[in-house]
């Protein structure tokens, strides 16, 4: 495969990743996962680019790191939403209730 091939791939899963962002306002799992892929496809750019220029992978560890622990904080967050309003719909969420 040529290298510009190589590369739009993530690009065009980052465009798929942010339409399923903006386009998926119904519930909050739906948005974590859109932000995980996005997060992927930034990863799978970020790994091209690097191992095109020949650089070491210690800063992918350390973004791969940081994904993980957005992923955790957002499972969480989930979870004590459903604990606290019985749903993840978001036109469950009122602004009164904390």
């Amino acid at each position: 495969m040529s290298g510009s091939l190589i590369l739009m791939i993530p690009v065009f899963m980052l465009l798929c990743g942010l339409l399923s962002f903006v386009g998926s306002r119904k519930h909050l799992l739906s948005t974590l996962l859109s932000l995980e892929y996005i997060m992927l496809s930034i990863f799978w750019f970020m790994s091209f680019v690097i191992a095109t220029l020949g650089g070491e992978g210690y800063f992918l560890l350390f973004f791969l790191t940081l994904a993980a622990c957005e992923g955790a904080l957002g499972l969480a967050l989930l979870v004590s939403v459903v604990r606290t309003h019985g749903s993840d719909n978001f036109s469950s969420f009122t602004v009164l209730q904390c």
